[in-house]
């Protein structure tokens, strides 16, 4: 178990997505940010990674559930997921 798993939202399979891509501490996930996180992990790891891995990912940043983020926070995460779709 990394410091990783202490943030809300990171599971054990978050946890092992994120240090699979080089993202050992919640100092580094919050350096990198969740959208180049998430794109590592669709990029090396989990092709099929859905937005709501990416919303925990920014809770997690954040430090809040992602049930807790705001919804212009949201709609923002929301586009950047579907441009990764059309690359």
């Amino acid at each position: 178990m990394s410091k990783l798993s202490k943030l809300p939202n990171i599971g054990k399979i978050l946890e092992a997505n994120l240090l699979a891509v080089g993202i050992e501490t919640p100092e580094q996930l919050r350096e990198i940010g969740a959208k180049e996180a998430f794109r590592r992990i669709r990029l090396q790891r989990d092709p099929g990674a859905c937005l709501h891995m990416l919303y925990g990912i920014q809770g997690a940043i954040l430090g809040i559930l992602d049930t807790l983020m705001p919804a212009d926070t949201k709609l923002e995460l929301k586009a950047f997921f579907h441009s990764l779709s059309k690359e």
